[in-house]
């Protein structure tokens, strides 16, 4: 699909919001980006760099991009005349509203607001905007600019026009865009991945494997065909009777609890916080991280050349 130029608005210049400006800009689109911290603004242009070129990009093309993205230092600089604003600040509720709330005092009435979020629920993000019917949610994945999806989440105020304007924005910037019709806590995919993680926690507080298990029956099974074969899809492979069948012996044995894991509230009471502090739910010394986070990159990089073939 071709791009058509637009102004977008990128908020904030970290690890989401300059993977959210650089797809934008390798697509053609004019990006301004700020953030409050100088120092994030000041080498967002060099992230970006640094980032294009992990993705073989040539210079030629990271010299194309990066003219298309404009550094502000203020809010209000940045989405003066923005078609599309998006919001990719912490994970902060009250942070989330204020910069809303600026935005919308600079930003034409006519621009599409969006708020990058993991899990928080979009329309409590918007719920003070006067305009909010052009107020909607777009969860990208870590790493924005490797990672194809992107959720859409429709609050009850949203018009359906903002919803497939987003949608085809995306898809022009060669994403995967999901429409989510309700505002629900984690959308789809953490509500999908969470059940998962909460599911591998219960195993090992319950002494029936150990982490290292875990990880290594997921990576070395199902999900080695999770990339091309989804849930949903595997059940009509199998058949849905079979799956019935699974269910009614497996079910009731799954972890089910509503809160957190015990053995999780003690793991970070103990400060072992995973790769950051050198233990977690497994020990890891700094080049064991960093070759995790390598490894993860690298196969992205594959992956996406294999599923374009």
């Amino acid at each position: 699909m071709a791009a058509r130029k637009q102004q977008m608005a990128v908020i904030g210049a970290g690890l989401m919001g300059h993977g959210i400006a650089l797809t934008l800009a390798r697509a053609g689109q004019y990006v301004a980006i700020t953030d409050p911290f100088p120092e994030a603004r000041a080498s967002v242009a060099g992230r970006i760099r640094a980032s294009m070129g992990l993705l073989g990009h040539s210079e030629p093309e990271i010299a194309r991009a990066l003219k298309m993205i404009e550094v502000f230092e203020t809010t209000a600089g940045a989405v003066r005349k923005a078609d599309v604003v998006f919001e990719a600040a912490p994970e902060k509720m009250d942070l989330k509203r204020q910069i809303f709330a600026e935005v919308e005092t600079h930003a034409p009435v006519t621009a599409i607001l969006a708020s990058n979020t993991s899990v928080m629920p979009i329309t409590e993000i918007m719920r003070d905007l006067k305009h909010k019917n052009r107020a909607l949610g777009t969860h990208w994945w870590n790493p924005p600019h490797l990672i194809p999806l992107v959720e859409v989440i429709r609050t009850r105020w949203t018009d359906t026009a903002a919803m497939d304007a987003m949608v085809d924005l995306l898809q022009s910037a060669d994403k995967t865009p999901v429409r989510v019709e309700q505002d629900v806590p984690g959308f789809i995919g953490n509500r999908l991945q969470h059940a998962l993680w909460r599911e591998a926690i219960s195993l090992v507080e319950r002494g029936i494997c150990d982490a290292e298990s875990v990880d290594t029956v997921i990576k070395s099974c199902f999900g080695r065909r999770l990339a091309v074969l989804g849930p949903l899809e595997n059940a009509d492979l199998v058949g849905t009777d079979l799956t019935l069948d699974i269910h009614n012996t497996v079910l009731a044995d799954l972890e089910s609890r509503q809160g957190p894991s015990p053995y999780l509230q003690k793991l970070v009471a103990d400060g072992k916080l995973g790769m950051k502090t050198g233990e977690g739910f497994r020990t890891w010394t700094p080049e064991e991280a960093d070759k995790v986070r390598t490894r993860v990159a690298t196969h992205l990089r594959k992956l996406e050349g294999i599923l374009d073939d």
